[in-house]
């Protein structure tokens, strides 16, 4: 029998995805805001989040945050092979109506949480787009420095975007 590990937080809770939230999780990932702030294309199908939630890297983590049963914030936590195998990359997202209420954050420190503690991880990487404040305040936050800039690095809402690869290190 599975069981969920729960941290409670002053008004939602993060737990360990599963199949379940396939759905809560495809009209998450479908939202504006959300999608404005990651690579996803508009009107992601359930199947293809469905096939997503089944094919988590090994040593990885997934995640959401939960509000009185609803998610309002996913993120994942994506180990690397080989010779990077110390290190995994981070992503995540905050529902559109709840940004800017500590969840991102809350998101944030439990990957690093398990990253340190879990999974002897001594590099967590990520790519954030560079007029994405919020975000990158949180990350500098838990310790994330700019490693480089990634120039027209995306096409979003018809022109191309600059992205920041911004990398954590612990113990090197």
């Amino acid at each position: 029998m599975a069981v969920d590990i729960i941290t409670e937080q002053p008004e939602f809770r993060i737990r360990a995805s599963r199949p379940a939230d396939v759905e809560s999780i495809t009209e998450l990932v479908n939202l504006p805001g959300f999608r404005f702030g990651t690579l996803r294309m508009p009107y992601q199908t359930l199947e293809q989040t469905r096939k997503w939630m089944e094919s988590p890297s090994v040593g990885g983590l997934q995640l959401v945050a939960e509000l009185d049963g609803r998610i309002v914030g996913q993120a994942g936590l994506h180990r690397l092979a080989g010779r990077r195998s110390h290190a995994a990359g981070i992503g995540l997202g905050v529902h559109d109506d709840y940004c800017g209420k500590g969840i991102g954050s809350a998101l944030v420190k439990e990957l690093v949480d398990a990253a340190d503690n879990w999974l002897d991880i001594r590099r967590l990487e990520l790519v954030v787009f560079s007029d994405n404040a919020a975000a990158i305040a949180v990350y500098r936050k838990f310790g994330f420095e700019v490693e480089g800039t990634y120039r027209a690095h995306s096409f979003r809402d018809g022109r191309y975007v600059d992205s920041l690869a911004m990398a954590r290190l612990r113990g090197l």
